[in-house]
């Protein structure tokens, strides 16, 4: 069985934020799989999805200041500069963490580990909602 469709995140401030609930929420067809996979795909090339710790606030936190030393803003060797001093350091963001993910389905459920959760990592100041397409691929419940 196969299905997909586009979900939208609500707009969220620059950082890294637990999304798992928010996903799951517009997917009620994940109770028809009883096994399969779901892959994640954010339609945008300055905002990543990653897989990560769901119960402590501060890693998202770290994270966040981790890559905002790790990918700087203003820096003097990039050319793309005119949609703001944030847009280049997003897009070598999204393009390090990455666009997708895939989630084991396991009796209608995403089959997460107990620590984790699913990330939006916003690498912009206003970014806006976002897109994300959500293909399920499995045998039905």
């Amino acid at each position: 069985m196969w299905l997909q469709k586009r979900v939208r995140l609500q707009a969220k401030q620059r950082g890294f934020h637990l999304v798992t609930h928010e996903l799951v929420a517009q997917l009620p067809e994940l109770s028809q799989f009883r096994v399969g996979i779901a892959h994640l795909f954010i339609q945008h090339t300055s905002a990543s999805l990653t897989i990560n710790e769901n119960a402590d606030p501060d890693v998202r936190r770290d994270m966040e200041s981790h890559f905002n030393h790790f990918v700087p803003e203003n820096q003097p060797y990039y050319f793309h500069t005119l949609e703001g001093s944030d847009d280049m350091p997003a897009h070598i963001k999204a393009s390090t963490i990455g666009a997708s993910i895939s989630v084991p389905i396991s009796n209608g459920r995403l089959a997460l580990g107990t620590w984790q959760g699913i990330y939006l990592g916003e690498h912009r100041d206003h970014g806006g909602s976002r897109q994300v397409v959500i293909t399920l691929h499995g045998d039905a419940a």
